[in-house]
């Protein structure tokens, strides 16, 4: 998808198709649930939560897949194991349909992102 021009994360969820809009919803669910203290905003035309002004998490609907967002790398490196069978890039976790998405996975990601600052990559 191109970079969503929407304001806010409800005007960005109801731009995406239903297929992605449920997974997207779930994603967001769990960045605020566990995310304590960060704010939600928009940035680079996605989703992102921001500690102090930088943002750790984000994710987005692609057009091929759904993207999450990792920014720390210390928390990557934490989870190498359990990331190391995943579709990765270097902050970037793609799952290809959403219906695969590993939420535990990503529950224990922002767990692990809330539980302390870290190094931005």
């Amino acid at each position: 998808m191109v970079q969503s021009k929407a304001k806010d994360v409800d005007g960005y969820l109801a731009e995406m198709p239903a297929d992605r809009r449920e997974a997207l919803t779930r994603l967001r669910q769990l960045c605020r649930a566990e995310l304590n203290g960060f704010d939600e905003v928009m940035a680079y035309g996605m989703p992102a939560y921001e500690r102090d002004g930088v943002a750790e998490i984000a994710f987005a609907g692609q057009k091929q897949y759904v993207s999450f967002y990792l920014m720390r790398s210390d928390v990557r490196a934490a989870f190498e194991e359990r990331l190391a069978d995943q579709d990765m890039g270097k902050g970037c976790l793609r799952f290809r349909k959403p219906e695969n998405i590993d939420f535990a996975l990503v529950r224990d990601l922002l767990k692990a992102t809330a539980a302390r600052p870290g190094r931005i990559c």
